[in-house]
């Protein structure tokens, strides 16, 4: 029965051609030239081997408290400190990252967090399927180019730390704000700035998803102003400042 005999010699070669390679993993796969002496290994090297480098990076992405704002988590830091806020194209000559999100169409605004990025779309109406597969592929080409977040020269926002130049009524605020609810907000894809105390009323600056939520006010009047006035009596009002950007927006 010479027939048999070479049907299992053919699946005898399938199965070394078909079995899993060993060593390789998620992050490469490679091919192997079986060893076996056939008269050409004058042509080639004996069981050369060719790694396909693969991308390695899962980009994650969570809700925030504004439907049009989105968390993406790359899975690596973002800033080594601090946040950077990008409320428009203009505002990105500093930083390669956020220029290149800009370019999708549909960004209308880009924050920077210590391990985050958050997205805010420009239109309510544009759905999220639409414009996540750009930013995806923005991301990790972009982390995959060994290019820096922000130029040498460029420093994220000051954070609301205390200085030796504050009173002590102002740095209990800032310290409240640095411990107690910048954390919080930044878990949503946002921050809260330091924009000054006067009269009795500190004015904060909020930033990222924070920007255009529905909520914000809410989330200043009810979260952060009566946490401040709970531990600091001099406290009577929060309110918001908004920048030049965000005054146009608001305008519009």
């Amino acid at each position: 029965m010479a027939t048999y005999r070479q049907v299992g010699r053919l699946l005898g070669i399938s199965a070394r051609l078909t079995r899993p390679l060993v060593g390789c993993g998620y992050q490469n796969a490679g091919l192997h030239w079986l060893s076996h002496n056939t008269g050409i290994s004058n042509k080639w090297p004996q069981n050369p081997h060719w790694v396909v480098p693969a991308r390695t990076m899962f980009v994650q992405t969570q809700d925030t408290p504004n439907p049009n704002s989105l968390k993406f988590l790359p899975g690596r830091t973002v800033l080594e400190s601090g946040t950077m806020n990008f409320a428009g194209p203009r505002d990105a000559f500093c930083s390669p990252l956020a220029r290149q999100l800009f370019r999708i169409d549909g960004v209308k605004s880009v924050f920077l967090g210590s391990d985050f990025i958050t997205i805010t779309k420009s239109d309510s109406s544009m759905e999220w399927k639409v414009i996540k597969p750009d930013v995806f592929a923005a991301i990790m080409d972009f982390f995959t180019s060994g290019l820096p977040v922000v130029n040498e020269d460029s420093k994220p926002s000051a954070d609301t730390a205390p200085s030796e130049d504050d009173d002590e009524v102002v740095a209990m605020i800032k310290e409240l704000l640095d411990t107690r609810i910048r954390p919080t907000v930044q878990e949503d894809g946002g921050d809260v700035l330091y924009r000054g105390f006067e009269d009795g009323i500190v004015k904060l600056q909020l930033q990222g998803s924070c920007t255009s939520c529905p909520s914000s006010i809410i989330t200043l009047k009810n979260g952060i102003q009566n946490m401040l006035q709970f531990y600091v009596p001099e406290v009577e009002s929060v309110e918001q400042v908004k920048d030049e950007e965000e005054e146009r927006d608001a305008q519009v």
